[in-house]
């Protein structure tokens, strides 16, 4: 996290400030000759779509749309006021993110009652490009395992099995004391008890060679520091998601890779997305898929429905709850007070007025979020590019309110 944050810092200084010009209707900024067109979101162009993100112009005009357009991609559409939604705040907060006052923000997507009503996009926002999603990712690898879970792969009572027992080859000679004391909940919790100098973990990054396959989880489970009762606490660290990988491999017919595809992904009607492989030739389990906007609106509306999409069971229904619950207090300097840690996921409550709300949350560095508040039958999806990421300071003191009656 702190080098992703590190790198986010560097490029951001890079950037070049664009313009905002704010837009009642439906209008975009399109890559072709920079003209307006009416009701069409900005699309990168297929120049552009061959450059790094960090290369990608701004837009010259915010796209701000209270009535998003039927792309027949699966999600169904709305309008903004019919949904109660109060109008003038929300373009106003638009207006805010056009203008930087909040950072450098890519998009803001609204759905309310299963239906997208708000969808914007700014900077190198661009309808139909996947953004980065840093650690967000590590929600998409919570979700494929619930997926594993649904289909008879995995039970909930595995979740409490040592994690050294879903794999076959490893060498336990060499494994540091204690290692037999982690289970695939600890893992999933970020309290696998694992501990690893800076030196080693830039070892672990920098000899691929070394790392492939299951020698991955050798390599973790045998240079790490002795795991004790008082090392399993909360860590925020790369290698308790990326054993979670390595469990979904071992247990999922085929690869890893293919089952997130088949059986997550395309069920959603997801198709246009990336998921970088780590050193052991597996998708990063901390890290490493783009996405873009609206498939985050599926990923949420599937979450607030209970694990169900279009009316099909796709994730436990059980284990979902468990993932985004407050398992444990997530306890790193960085990590705001009072937000919880579930199975990848952030969990934390928001009061306003005498009513408290419970807001879930997949989180990457930057500002890329997806947020699922059940009470309001709300999914807010935001995507960014900001060093210092205090946007959603904003859900809670502008898009709940105009939500709440």
């Amino acid at each position: 996290m702190k080098i992703i944050l590190k790198n986010v810092i560097a490029a951001a200084l890079l950037c070049v400030v664009s313009s905002f010009v704010f837009i009642n209707t439906a209008t975009a900024n399109s890559e072709k000759g920079n003209k307006a067109t009416e009701s069409l979101a900005p699309e990168v162009s297929a120049v552009n779509a061959k450059l790094s993100f960090w290369d990608l112009p701004y837009l010259e005009k915010a796209f701000i749309d209270s009535t998003p357009a039927d792309r027949k991609d699966g999600l169904a559409v709305g309008d903004l006021v019919a949904h109660g939604g109060n109008k003038a705040m929300i373009l106003q907060l638009a207006q805010e993110i056009a203008d930087q006052k909040h950072g450098k923000y890519d998009s803001l997507l609204i759905a309310h009652q299963g239906k997208l009503i708000f969808e914007s996009y700014y900077l190198r926002g661009r309808v139909n490009l996947p953004h980065f999603q840093n650690s967000g990712t590590k929600g998409y690898t919570s979700l494929a395992l619930g997926r594993a879970i649904q289909l008879g792969y995995l039970t909930m009572a595995d979740l409490d099995k040592p994690l050294i027992s879903f794999f076959k080859g490893l060498d336990p000679t060499k494994f540091v004391d204690g290692v037999e004391k982690i289970t695939l909940h600890h893992a999933m919790t970020m309290s696998s008890g694992l501990r690893f100098s800076d030196e080693q973990s830039t070892k672990f990054r920098g000899n691929p060679e070394q790392f492939k396959g299951l020698d991955q989880v050798q390599a973790f489970l045998e240079h790490s520091e002795p795991v004790t009762s008082e090392s399993q606490i909360y860590k925020y660290q790369g290698p308790d998601p990326i054993m979670v990988m390595q469990v979904l491999d071992a247990v999922v017919p085929g690869s890893a890779k293919d089952f997130i595809k088949n059986e997550l992904f395309d069920k959603l009607g997801i198709n246009n997305y990336s998921w970088r492989n780590d050193l052991s030739d597996l998708p990063i389990g901390d890290s490493g898929a783009s996405m873009t906007a609206r498939d985050m609106v599926k990923l949420g509306t599937m979450v607030i429905n209970k694990g169900q999409w279009l009316g099909k069971q796709l994730i436990s229904e059980k284990y979902l709850a468990k993932a985004t619950s407050g398992i444990t207090k997530a306890a790193e300097d960085w990590q705001p007070d009072g937000f919880n840690y579930g199975y990848f996921w952030y969990q934390t409550d928001v009061k306003l007025g005498d009513k408290s709300y419970d807001i879930k949350v997949a989180w990457g560095a930057g500002g890329n979020r997806i947020i699922v508040i059940d009470d309001l039958d709300l999914v807010v999806v935001i995507t960014g590019h900001d060093s210092e990421d205090t946007i959603f300071s904003q859900v809670s003191k502008v898009i709940l309110p105009a939500f709440v009656k």
